[in-house]
């Protein structure tokens, strides 16, 4: 997917979701819509509209939350 390159033009909304469930390893269609929405990439997706996320972005996305939860403290 490349959530690293996208992560700047995604909603805020949308940012925080993924910050919040770091370990989710499938993207649910409605995150898959905004991402999409917000960058006009295109992703393969599953009969459910459902996006598996590669290693590569699981670990952004949780570098992502510990960098956030470190700023909030």
């Amino acid at each position: 997917m490349g959530i690293e390159k996208l992560w700047d033009h995604l909603e805020p909304d949308t940012q925080q979701w993924l910050i919040d469930n770091p370990g989710c390893k499938i993207l649910p269609r409605a995150v898959v819509a905004a991402i999409m929405k917000s960058t006009g990439a295109e992703f393969e997706q599953d009969r459910h509209g459902e996006t598996v996320l590669s290693a590569g972005d699981c670990d952004f996305i949780r570098s992502a939350a510990d960098l956030y939860e470190a700023r909030q403290s």
